[in-house]
């Protein structure tokens, strides 16, 4: 069974459970998929690596909403969205610690022999090859450009 299967099995027990945080949350992320399959100019199915991307980007838009809602004084909304976040981040691969991090940016950089920020674009690229989704793309960027003089 596929990711995209797995999700829809989940909906159908937490539909028997009524868990609605969990509900909705995961129709949420099934209709963000089907909306990616159809979206340009051909239909297509989506991968497993494909799905986790759209749960990623599904993701980050909690957290900004999240983000958005304490600075507005909203705490129940913010509680909300971060509920929603930890329903999706079960279905995204395991994050890397900071010193795993640290270690891929640090061995990627003296491998392509990236020193300078002119190399920053260069450098980002094969770090997040490398990373593959398992870090938030600002923190990937902050180790980089720290590590580049």
């Amino acid at each position: 069974m596929g990711l995209l299967g797995q999700i829809r099995a989940d909906l159908t027990a937490a539909m028997k459970a009524k868990d609605k945080l969990t509900v909705s949350t995961l129709r949420s992320v099934v209709a963000a998929v089907q909306e990616a399959e159809v979206a340009g100019a051909t239909a297509t199915t989506l991968d497993d690596q494909q799905i986790q991307k759209v749960i990623a980007a599904q993701a980050k838009r909690r957290v900004e909403a999240a983000e958005a809602f304490e600075q507005g004084d909203r705490a129940e909304k913010a509680a909300d969205e971060r509920a929603e976040l930890l329903v999706l981040e079960q279905y995204l691969p395991q994050q890397l610690s900071e010193n795993a991090l640290v270690e891929i940016v640090e061995r990627v950089l003296a491998e392509g022999g990236y020193s300078t920020m002119a190399d920053m674009g260069q450098a980002m690229k094969a770090v997040n090859a490398e990373v593959a989704g398992r870090a938030e793309g600002r923190v990937i960027a902050d180790l980089v450009k720290s590590r580049l003089s």
